[in-house]
């Protein structure tokens, strides 16, 4: 199993509330069989809908080219529970995000495929955004075990519900690698099972 206790990186800002899923991955990009390459397409319509008006979209500015960690505000991933819109920010190359607060199902999507949510107070997330936004080199410090995150000489305190910091902690995020860990465990309760010994 794989434990994530921190995590560092540059940062990217992307500020505004109420960011849906639909407009972190449009829905034509629900018919992908894997999620492989869906990380190009991150916030397609909202790149483009900037373009057009000669605007950056924050994933199109070079400063924050391999940036690991998101910074964002309130209400990040509402709207549906597709899973694409998690896979396709860590696609992207995102490993943490921190904010203000999350959809519920967007977060539980992101806890299963091991990619830790901070919360940060509003103040502090726009802190630290505005401190990515001055300097796009900065290192921005995600620490699971202190609850903390750093960036520019500056730290701030952070929130994660115990049950799920734990799981981070202990790798038990991973239930492919709980489930490849005990496949002695299984394989010895299937035996025991007469549905399964008799099609063996």
């Amino acid at each position: 199993m794989s434990t994530i206790t921190a995590l560092s990186g540059r940062a990217v800002p992307l500020r505004g509330n109420d960011i849906d899923t639909d407009r972190i991955i449009p829905a034509r990009f629900l018919r992908c069989v894997t999620f492989d390459g869906l990380g190009e397409f991150a916030f397609e319509d909202d790149r483009k809908q900037l373009t057009a008006v000669g605007k950056v979209h924050a994933f199109d500015e070079p400063r924050f080219k391999g940036a690991k960690i998101l910074a964002v505000n309130s209400n990040f991933g509402c709207g549906s529970s597709r899973e694409h819109a998690p896979q396709a920010i860590a696609k992207w190359g995102i490993t943490a995000i921190v904010g203000v607060s999350f959809s519920e199902i967007f977060f539980g999507n992101c806890v299963a495929m091991g990619l830790p949510i901070l919360r940060v107070s509003v103040a502090d997330a726009e802190t630290i955004q505005a401190l990515i936004e001055a300097d796009s080199l900065a290192v921005v410090a995600v620490d699971l075990e202190k609850l903390q995150v750093s960036v520019s000489g500056k730290t701030f305190s952070a929130q994660m519900p115990d049950g799920v910091r734990k799981q981070f902690l202990s790798g038990a995020w991973d239930a492919t690698g709980e489930l490849v860990a005990g496949a002695a465990a299984v394989q010895a309760t299937a035996k025991k099972l007469p549905y399964v010994s008799n099609f063996a």
